[in-house]
């Protein structure tokens, strides 16, 4: 580490440029500027639009930070050892709610800060628990909160009043949920209901009663998400009911919360969408697309009935849509291959864009970076798959190539900005990163192709997908490396036992290996909601062991790195322990990278680049000094 500080010191202003043969200093260098550049994130307006409030690395570690609405130097709110996941500013009143991971991990704890960081208070009672935070009320005196305070196998829905420091327990759940949306006469709250991973269901709560309306009624898999109007009597979706792909919906709502059928406002045929966001007034939605992975914009007119396409996104993908109280403004990340993740405000009248952070990127030209291209091609089956193909800017083909998985399994990879992509390709390794069956973005019918034993087949799919780079003239078969993080390290395992002649290379990151630990040891609330996607450790064990790599690990020859965060209870440390262990025992060339101040993932800047300098130099050392036997 203290090699990384001195290269960061000494190499601040430098491009970064791929080298036909790097020394260990070079490779360090370039994959180090690269894992330090920043990003910004959670934009929330203050009451009176002037101020943006935000979630950014820029000191090292995610903390919050506000800036002018207008533009101008942010100053930052808290200065905490640990990261900060997400902040929203009260819609009224002087606050800003936000939760704190300790040690990076899942027990994450809720607190409240004033904006110019005094007040600083915990809500939440600490320790082990988990707590999510849902928002505010539109008038600012309650926090939606999810916690699992009750039981450690369901993350239960909460109001917490911030003046009397009272949490109310409203509905308690099995595995998780939490209330998204409050109307603003308090009477209803909306639930979400996780009924087991891709499949979920939305209620009407009556906060007096506790009482429970479905608002979801589905057959099978389903996907929702949604907010009440302003004025309490419908409740907007996002909802693939009696559809493959994700609509614009609503559901109206009697006097009494009764509610009507769903009915389907805007949809499209070539795209799902992933979330939308109603300005305070009610007079215009903002809908978010997912096309083929990249973003497209859109509002919709609850008084016409009708959509219109926004403008043009300046980068690839936007997320965190957030309305200022006026609905002049709507606020956004955007990120792209050659974009960190930034917040931007649209002039909503003009349709114009103005970017308001600017995450550092010093020695790192953006505009030089790889812009990735979308490849389909077909598996083993003939499923239609696809995958982001980015190619280094030097060199000839075929490369030596590293397959990168992404994890969930419900995850999708799309053209955002990536650290460990760039930085590869930097060093002339060409990064195929596919959305094999099981992503998400394609429809519940692709979601749920990998479910229980159909996993055998999205682990074939990994051989297509090495099939397809060969094919295509991209990589050289004798120099292929495979890496994932989460659900994409269980599939880095699986592709090094399941085909061994296939890889050089691996880099699990934080992977499951064996699903009978994953079970024992990850959160009740988490394992309580996975048995439909991996299977039952109560009913199914022989075929959760089939499926583990752990127990075909003999079959392993490609050097492995392994890294985790010690404080990881949604994929334990175990997991990586057992893979360690077991290849050292057959001396297959090893090497472990364990994060003591870390989660499931890096939130620290030293530990990004920490990792990322270690898996390129992993890839380096044995993907592109290895001779080619072609």
């Amino acid at each position: 580490m203290r090699r990384v500080i001195q290269i960061i010191l000494s190499c601040c202003g430098l491009a970064v440029q791929a080298h036909a043969d790097p020394t260990p200093s070079e490779l360090a260098r370039t994959v180090t500027l690269m894992a330090q550049i920043g990003s910004c994130n959670a934009p929330s307006f203050s009451p009176d639009g002037t101020r943006i409030a935000f979630v950014s690395n820029l000191s090292g570690s995610p903390q919050i930070w506000i800036a002018p609405a207008a533009g101008g130097f942010p100053e930052r709110v808290t200065a905490l050892d640990d990261p900060v996941g997400f902040a929203v500013w009260a819609p009224e009143g002087d606050w800003i709610a936000f939760t704190l991971a300790p040690g990076g991990g899942m027990n994450e704890q809720v607190y409240v800060v004033r904006p110019d960081g005094t007040g600083l208070r915990r809500l939440t009672d600490g320790g082990k628990e988990n707590n999510r935070l849902g928002g505010w009320t539109h008038d600012g005196r309650q926090l939606l909160l999810g916690s699992n305070r009750r039981d450690a196998a369901a993350i239960d829905a909460y109001l917490y009043d911030l003046e009397t420091n009272d949490a109310k327990l409203v509905t308690q759940n099995r595995g998780t949920g939490g209330f998204v949306d409050v109307t603003r006469d308090g009477r209803w709250a909306l639930l979400n209901r996780v009924v087991s991973r891709g499949n979920n269901d939305l209620y009407l709560v009556d906060i007096a009663t506790g009482g429970e309306t479905l608002l979801t009624p589905h057959a099978g898999p389903g996907n929702f998400s949604g907010s009440f109007a302003p004025d309490g009597r419908s409740v907007y979706l996002t909802s693939d009911k009696d559809r493959d792909l994700r609509a614009f919906a609503h559901v109206r709502l009697d006097a009494n919360g009764k509610p009507g059928a769903s009915e389907v406002l805007v949809a499209r045929d070539d795209a799902e969408l992933v979330g939308f966001e109603v300005d305070d007034a009610g007079r215009q939605i903002a809908l978010s697309w997912n096309v083929a992975g990249k973003s497209e914009l859109a509002f919709f007119d609850p008084k016409t009935g009708r959509a219109r396409p926004g403008p043009e996104l300046p980068a690839e993908i936007a997320f965190n849509l957030t309305f200022s109280n006026d609905g002049r403004a709507l606020a956004m990340v955007l990120s792209g291959s050659h974009a960190p993740a930034d917040v931007w405000i649209l002039d909503v009248r003009q349709g114009t864009f103005r970017q308001l952070t600017r995450a550092p990127h010093a020695g790192v030209d953006l505009q030089a970076l790889v812009q990735p291209e979308l490849v389909r091609y077909a598996a083993h089956d003939g499923v239609q798959l696809s995958g982001w193909l980015y190619r280094p800017a030097g060199g000839r083909a075929p490369f030596p190539t590293v397959l990168s998985f992404h994890g969930g399994p419900e995850g999708q990879e799309r053209p955002g900005f990536s650290s460990n992509y760039q930085a590869l390709c930097a060093r002339g390794i060409a990064v195929f990163a596919p959305n094999v069956r099981g992503s998400s973005g394609f429809g519940k019918t692709f979601v749920n192709l990998d479910n229980g034993p159909l996993r055998v087949d999205g682990v074939k799919d990994i051989a297509s997908t090495v099939e397809c780079v060969v094919k295509q003239g991209v990589a050289d078969p004798d120099r292929i490396g495979i890496m994932g993080g989460s659900y994409g390290g269980y599939m880095v395992m699986a592709g090094l036992t399941e085909y061994p002649d296939l890889f050089a290379a691996g880099a699990n990151l934080f992977g499951v290996v064996n699903f009978e630990t994953f079970f024992a040891h990850t959160e009740p609330w988490m394992a309580a909601i996975s048995t439909i996607e991996y299977g039952d450790p109560k009913t199914q064990v022989d075929m959760l062991r089939a499926l583990s790599p752990i127990h075909k690990v003999d079959r392993v020859m490609a050097p492995t790195i392994v890294l985790h965060g010690a404080n990881d209870t949604n994929v334990p440390v175990i997991e990586a322990e057992q893979v360690v262990e077991s290849l050292r025992r057959r001396s297959v060339p090893v090497e472990y990278v364990l994060f003591p101040d870390e989660g499931h993932g890096w939130r620290k800047t030293p530990n990004r680049i920490r990792s990322t300098v270690a898996i390129v130099e992993w890839f380096e050392r044995y993907l592109t000094q290895r001779e080619s036997a072609r």
